[in-house]
């Protein structure tokens, strides 16, 4: 607690700032197996704020679902609920489902080259082995954590150039830089183990858990635009399915 101070110059209020803290929080492993977080009596002690500000912070991530209370017990998070939630029943972009689920996401790492195109993506956009096409690497972390590293490669006949700002969504730069509508995506998701350097950017174990994402995005018109490759931190994310029979 002692990194984190009450702004009481902020336009946010007072409630909204631990809100968003307890947010971070939550995702700490220690909190995510089961440990009680703090009493409401010692976090208004040590950020010297009033109990019902802290009680106000506290009762909006339960009525979220993030926490739940147990009298004479104390305040939990909700197994799975302190990980970022994403319904797979549509798709978006990875901006797009961060700025939906309320989650402040920025790219620690960036970078953009012309690099020879892997096997599987060269199939999708049938392209010879070896076919050079534009690759964004991003290390991308929520809330200060780094969570998920992405590779996407881009058909080189789209017109990208590697100039544009790539800081901005990407299915943003694609609709409105080049008239291209992102619309179908055939996705595939397994559960895998991290390589050293994976390990290190997502700060994980090594061999620690990751989940895999592999996108394959085509317009509208069903023409390949991009190959996406994502590493989730595996305990970090949760992946809902409504399934209708």
């Amino acid at each position: 607690m002692s990194k984190f101070k009450i702004d009481h110059q902020s336009a946010t209020p007072i409630y909204q700032q631990l809100s968003q803290y307890l947010r971070e929080l939550m995702l700490q492993e220690q909190y995510q197996q089961g440990a009680l977080l703090p009493k409401e009596v010692d976090l208004a002690e040590q950020l010297e704020i009033s109990r019902n500000t802290v009680r106000q912070a506290i009762n909006q991530l339960v009525v979220e679902g993030l926490l739940v209370r147990k009298k004479g017990v104390g305040t939990s998070v909700v197994q799975g609920q302190g990980a970022v939630m994403t319904k797979l029943k549509e798709w978006h972009s990875f901006t797009h489902e961060m700025n939906e689920a309320g989650r402040l996401l920025n790219n620690r790492s960036l970078e953009i080259d012309w690099v020879s195109a892997p096997e599987e993506c060269a199939a999708f956009f049938q392209l010879e082995r070896g076919a050079s096409v534009l690759c964004l690497k991003r290390l991308r972390e929520i809330e200060g954590r780094c969570l998920v590293y992405f590779e996407s490669y881009f058909h080189p006949a789209l017109g990208l150039t590697g100039q544009e700002d790539f800081n901005r969504s990407l299915y943003e730069i694609l609709e409105q830089d080049l008239g291209i509508v992102p619309a179908i995506s055939a996705e595939r998701i397994q559960a895998v183990l991290a390589t050293k350097a994976l390990a290190a950017q997502l700060d994980i174990p090594r061999k620690g858990a990751v989940l895999k994402r592999v996108r394959q995005v085509k317009d509208r018109h069903g023409a390949p635009i991009e190959y996406n490759v994502g590493y989730y931190q595996g305990n970090a994310f949760v992946y809902e399915i409504d399934i209708h029979r």
